[in-house]
């Protein structure tokens, strides 16, 4: 039986977070992305392991990284930790700490990225670089996949499966900010933009013109009063829908013939998004008619929820980890924001988890930071469950 805590102990804590620091320097804010940087940081870094590593360039600065344990007796079990390199902007509100500094202050390492999600795809590579350095042999193929554009439209993911490039994968974790609680579910997304047209005119004869605003109004309050077609599911409850954006009118006293409006419809598992979006549809064609307006639907971003049952032998397995080695107390449950798993569950239908060190709550916040020791104690928990889930020998 493997001697886990000897490996625990090869976690270098202060050579960790200087390399958690490293990943945060570099500014891989989507759009652009960056992210083939981030990949390179992390290729440099493990040059001198025996980690087989692979750069997947995409293009324009962009690159998914695969990162391979190479010291196995089989395939039967193929266990794929997944975490992705670029960040949301910086915002207009002014830092108290240089965003792209990685600057420790009170056990707690500050930056863009620090909690959503570079802490995550750290813990994850710095647990199979311990495992490699204690020589396991496992019974199974341990991979990290670090991925580019989460946060807009799951590019990298996307390509993943397109390649084919994980499909023999067995089991999924994903490093998203969780504080290191257990996620075995999470809602999923349709992003809408909505343009109604009309016709200009002078402001003192609206009669004359077709109001583009008025007709968005309408399709408003219709939205405050949309009810889905769901059931309510045990960990995530209920769907929502968000007004996020709205813009229209050229002038106080001209008559708007254009508005535009976006929608951030947050779904649970048993929806479809083709249905929502043709009731969406049918609302505003209704109103354009009346109105003489006409209208366009563009969908911006398209993710579906994930759903595993908490009695799934790899929750289990999940739960039994952190209780066995980790301290940890892990109770199934779900969160409301989405993760390249979105991407990767439709394709495999494999037992999906969520768990990292970030806190959710500070995610896309200023002054954005993650803990050292939850950063420390995910690293042990990566440790673990990988080889628990692979029997290492």
């Amino acid at each position: 039986m493997t001697d886990l805590h000897s490996i625990f102990e090869l976690i270098d804590e202060s050579k960790s977070v200087r390399f958690l620091q490293s990943l945060i320097q570099v500014n891989s804010v989507n759009p652009q992305g960056n992210e083939k940087r981030v990949a390179e940081v992390i290729q440099t870094y493990l040059k001198s392991s025996n980690l087989q590593v692979e750069l997947d360039d995409l293009g324009n600065d962009r690159a998914n990284l695969f990162v391979t344990y190479p010291n196995v007796k089989s395939d039967d079990r193929y266990l794929v930790y997944s975490g992705h390199f670029d960040t949301v902007p910086t915002g207009k509100v002014e830092w108290e700490h240089d965003p792209f500094s990685g600057k420790l202050i009170d056990n707690k390492v500050f930056g863009r990225g620090a909690t959503d999600m570079k802490s995550g795809v750290a813990a994850m590579v710095l647990a199979l670089e311990c495992i490699e350095r204690a020589g396991v042999q496992l019974n199974g193929k341990l991979q990290f996949v670090g991925t580019a554009g989460e946060e807009v439209d799951g590019y990298g993911a996307k390509k993943v499966v397109e390649k084919g490039q994980i499909d023999k994968a067995t089991a999924l974790v994903v490093s998203e900010p969780s504080e290191n609680e257990l996620y075995t579910s999470h809602k999923g997304c349709l992003w809408l933009e909505i343009i109604t047209y009309g016709k200009t005119a002078h402001g003192s004869m609206p009669d004359q013109g077709i109001n583009a605003i008025t007709a968005m109004n309408e399709l408003m309050n219709r939205l405050h009063t949309y009810e889905f077609e769901y059931s309510p599911h045990p960990l995530l409850g209920y769907p929502t829908i968000n007004i996020g954006t709205i813009e229209g009118g050229v002038k106080t006293n001209v008559v708007p013939d254009q508005c535009n409006l976006t929608l951030d419809i947050r779904t649970v598992p048993g929806q479809d998004n083709d249905s929502i979006l043709h009731d969406i549809e049918n609302m505003i064609k209704e109103i354009s008619e009346k109105s003489q307006s006409t209208y366009q639907i563009k969908v911006i971003n398209r993710m579906d929820s994930v759903s595993t049952n908490e009695f799934d032998d790899f929750v289990k397995l999940a739960v039994q980890t952190g209780k066995n080695h980790v301290n940890l107390d892990l109770r199934p449950s779900g969160v409301n924001y989405y993760t390249d798993a979105s991407v990767y569950w439709p394709h495999l239908r494999i037992p999906t988890i969520i768990i990292g060190p970030g806190n959710p709550r500070l995610a896309h916040q200023p002054d954005e930071y993650v803990e050292i020791d939850k950063f420390l104690e995910s690293i042990r928990y990566f440790i673990a469950l990988a080889i628990d889930y692979l029997d290492g020998e």
